[in-house]
């Protein structure tokens, strides 16, 4: 470095170095300016100049510099190296480790450049590379240990695993007897029981055991130790040791419930699908009556026999569960039970029993057959299950009643009133829910996470604007939108994309769901320092499971739901493209002058809001700068609307982007396939939707969208012209073959087929609509027949047994989309009213129907005026309701 400079601009250049690697960056500069002043040319300082400018966020003139110095000093490695480094602080890993390899032809034993380049063939899953450059790194420096863990860490990451226990033997075979010292004893013991990890994923199974025992006394974290000698003797079939020794990681965390299953599986107990033969269910029992003696305080001891215990023994079980409980008053009770409703029968069990102890308390104040009395408190408890219960099982009515006796009872308890505002958001009610949430954090303004449900619920309710102000209540001051994002708080995102998606405002709603695929991709990035973190302190494991959970991010909840929010906007986009400036002016032309005059006041008013809103920005800012003496941190959003994001060329080229992301990660899903369907035929890419069909119907063939689908395609399919060139005769080809695949199709028509289809599923609303409406699409003339199919649908309160209101057979989701399919797809709009009028009945709390008891009903009967705000969201009054109830009727997922 510096070589070609004489003794003391080198002695400068080193001087740059070691300021840029201790961030005195005007140091550096000044330093460079020197030379430079003397030797303007000189390609090293040129591009360590650039460097420095990029770490102070002047990105151009870095680019500008660096790409200069390359151009003077091509056989530099110094020069590619730099440009490779500010390649990888802009995360183009791939641009980077191109110069990383440019700089190893001219310096081939670089150490500095090829660990660089291994972390980066780490990041990117450059397996053979890494594998390549690691061995490098271990042969230059063969008494590093790093370099020999690397090397193995290399080989495991390949699918190496038995290359990487022998190296890591042969850097045992390096190391004195007395190894390690005090101050590596941790170090060393991650390392062994990484190694012993390793031979037991190899299959070494017996090895790994010896090895085990054999390093015993070198192994510091016990507890890992004996949790790994019991998977060893498990799989070694010793099942009496691995018992005992289950036993003994019991008495130490008896609540550990990966223990549990051990212990079972080791008596041959223990069964992935929770069946049981009475044998089995009979010895299961007396194990947890006898752990019950020894481990009293374990509450998992008690717990899990109400898993495969049923009828009498597990309402004997599930009553000695619940008292104390209920007691001690513990609000996640019905959370910790709700698996059990999963099984036949359980339900209807706990449900029996709870009225039964609530009965009793009410009558004699004590548990039955117990003379002592309970507090108060427990017949509140009784009831905040109870509506639970009732809500979980679809009754809102009595779980309202339930609840509101337990209000009335204790008027104090916050659990209470969210509960309820849960249950009016099942019901259909997302405005008087957002109210009582709103009353629920008013009762404690320094609980986050009752604040936090009351923006969730006003987002619901498309309170846009009030969620926002709730929830910068607990963020820090300044940049409220940025302190959110910079939290990654992700599911304000989602649910602010959502309330914005259904309002129609898409450039909103992308800006939110685009926030969330950020995050991922900065939760992808964040795991580049722990590549040589890791190996340097020796947490092999963990980083080993780091690595995995990385590679399934994206098969994440969170950002499914952002990747499917985003595909759902763009085929918004291209369903219903903005207009254009001049078809704008054209229908301005065609209006009345005194509506000319209003909208252009309404456009003035939005300028000037815009105006407003961005000064207050930036005298925060200024306030700020005063405050601290420091620019602020974050830049102005240059687009705070979404507005240039509409701004695409192509939407569906955009929403492909992100549909390959869900198909990578989340195959699985239905939606996938649904979203892949919907842009493909919108591409006529026919081949690509066929196989979206085929795994739509691999995975339910019986769901009414897959039919919906499936009838469409094959519809789409018959209504193309016939092939002219030689790709569409290969395309036809492909399609003619593959359509008897279908067992839905074979030898049917399309209308056989949908009728077959109402045959099988003729009690489900969902499917009722789904071949109604392919009645109308396959033949239109039919629509009567598809609206009469509809409307004889039963939606018959029924009862369950021991249950003491009706069960609901409709949901209210499904109601809502059937009332959108009657009138738009189907456009009658006396069905769609006949429609409304019967599930107003049906849901009498839901505000999209406007039932009796919904706010929709309460806001009229009361002449209470209210006006929709310029954005087009609804006006909320001070006490949290919202005046324009239109805009809530595309709640239909929620």
């Amino acid at each position: 470095m510096g070589a070609s400079l004489p003794a003391k601009e080198a002695n400068l250049f080193k001087l740059i170095v070691k300021s840029y690697e201790t961030k005195q960056y005007k140091k550096g500069l000044k330093a460079a300016d020197a030379i430079l002043k003397k030797f303007p040319d000189h390609g090293e300082t040129l591009s360590m100049k650039g460097l420095t400018l990029n770490c102070m966020d002047r990105k151009s003139e870095a680019y500008e510099l660096v790409r200069l110095g390359l151009k003077n000093d091509l056989k530099s490695h110094v020069c590619w190296h730099v440009y490779g480094l500010l390649y990888r602080s802009d995360r183009e890993y791939r641009e980077a480790i191109k110069c990383y390899r440019n700089a190893l032809k001219i310096d081939p034993d670089n150490i500095e450049i090829l660990r660089d380049l291994s972390l980066l063939q780490a990041q990117m899953r450059d397996l053979e590379g890494f594998v390549e450059t690691r061995q490098q790194l271990l042969t230059l420096k063969p008494n590093h240990r790093m370099n020999w863990i690397g090397f193995a860490v290399s080989q495991h990451l390949n699918s190496n695993g038995s290359k990487a226990v022998d190296i890591l033997q042969a850097y045992e075979g390096t190391l004195e007897d007395d190894y390690p010292p005090d101050n590596e004893r941790c170090e060393h013991g991650e390392m062994l029981l990484y190694k012993i990890s390793l031979l037991e994923e190899c299959g070494f199974i017996e090895r790994a055991l010896e090895e085990l025992h054999k390093k015993e006394y070198k192994i510091v974290d016990t507890l890992s130790y004996k949790e790994q000698e019991a998977s060893l003797l498990e799989k070694l079939g010793r099942f009496s040791e691995g018992e005992e020794l289950y036993m003994k990681l019991l008495s130490e965390n008896p609540d550990n419930y990966g223990y549990h299953k051990g212990l079972q599986r080791c008596m041959g107990l223990y069964s992935t699908i929770g069946q049981y033969s009475s044998d089995e269910i009979a010895r299961l029992e007396s194990l947890y009556a006898s752990l019950g003696k020894q481990l009293t305080r374990s509450s998992a001891v008690k717990r899990i026999p109400l898993d495969f215990l049923s009828d009498e023994r597990f309402r004997s079980a599930a009553e000695n569960y619940v008292r104390p409980f209920l007691t001690k008053g513990v609000p996640s009770l019905f959370t910790d039970l709700s698996p059990l409703y999963g099984h036949p029968g359980k339900a209807d069990i706990l449900e029996q029993l709870i009225l039964e102890l609530e009965n009793a308390i009410k009558t004699t104040g004590a548990y039955p057959g117990r003379v002592d009395k309970e507090p108060p408190s427990t017949l509140m408890w009784i009831l905040f299950y109870l509506a639970q219960h009732y809500d979980r099982r679809c009754q809102y009515d009595v779980a309202l009643k339930k609840i509101d006796e337990a209000i009335e009872h204790t008027p104090t308890v916050i659990d209470l009133y969210s509960m309820k505002s849960r249950i009016l958001k099942h019901v259909g009610d997302p405005v008087a829910a957002a109210a009582l949430a709103d009353e629920a954090r008013c009762m404690d303004l320094a609980d986050r996470y009752v604040n936090s449900e009351c923006v969730k619920r006003m987002l619901q309710a498309d309170q846009v604007a009030l969620a926002e102000k709730t929830a910068v209540l607990f963020t820090k001051d300044g940049e409220q939108h940025n302190n959110l994002h910079d939290m990654q708080c992700m599911w304000y995102e989602l649910e602010s994309g959502e309330s914005y998606l259904r309002q129609g405002d898409l450039g909103r709603a992308l800006k939110k769901f685009l926030a969330v695929e950020k995050h991922y991709a900065d939760i992808t990035e964040d795991q580049f320092d722990f590549h040589s973190y890791c190996l340097r302190k020796m947490t092999l494991r963990p980083y080993l499971d780091m690595l995995k959970f990385q590679d399934r991010l994206h098969s994440h909840p969170y950002f499914r739901k952002a990747a499917d929010g985003v595909i759902r906007c763009y085929l918004k986009l291209y369903d219903s493209p903005p207009k254009s400036s001049a078809e704008e002016d054209e229908e301005m032309s065609k209006m009345a002058p005194s509506q000319k005059k209003k909208l252009r006041q309404k456009q003035r008013k939005a300028e000037a809001r815009a105006k407003k809103e961005a000064e207050v920005k930036e005298e925060s800012n200024a306030t700020a700068v005063q405050k601290s003496g420091k620019k602020p941190v974050k830049p102005v959003d240059p687009d705070p609307h979404g507005e240039k994001l509409l701004q695409v060329e192509d939407p569906l080229v955009e929403a492909t982007k992100y549909l390959k992301l869900l198909q990578k990660h989340s195959s699985d899903s239905l939606q996938t396939h649904l979203l892949s369907f919907e842009v493909n035929m919108r591409k006529q890419k026919i081949l690509l939707a066929l196989q979206a069909v085929k795994h739509l119907v691999r995975l339910d063939a019986n769901d009414p969208d897959v039919h919906r689908c499936l009838i469409k395609f094959f519809h789409k399919v018959a209504s193309m012209p016939s092939p002219v060139t030689d790709a569409e005769k290969l395309i036809w080809g492909v399609l003619e073959a593959e359509r008897p695949a279908f067992s839905q199709l074979h030898e049917k028509s399309l209308t056989e087929a949908n009728s077959l289809f109402l045959e099988s599923h003729r009690d489900s609303l969902r499917h009722r609509a789904a071949v109604a409406e392919m009645i109308f699409v396959l033949e239109p003339h039919k629509k009567q027949e598809a609206i009469n199919l509809i409307e004889e649908s039963s939606g018959d309160l029924s009862s369950s047994n021991g249950a003491v209101g009706p069960n609901r057979v409709w949901r209210l989701k499904d109601c809502i989309a059937v009332h959108k399919l009657l009138g738009s797809i189907l456009d009658d709009r006396d069905a769609a009213t006949r429609w409304k009028a019967r599930c107003a009945e049906y849901f009498p709390h839901s505000t999209y129907f406007e039932g009796r008891c919904s706010s929709a009903v309460s806001n009229s009967s009361n002449h209470q005026s209210h006006k929709p705000s310029e954005n087009g969201n609804p006006t909320v009054s001070s006490n949290g309701n919202v005046g324009n109830l239109d805009s809530l009727k595309d709640l239909a997922i929620q």
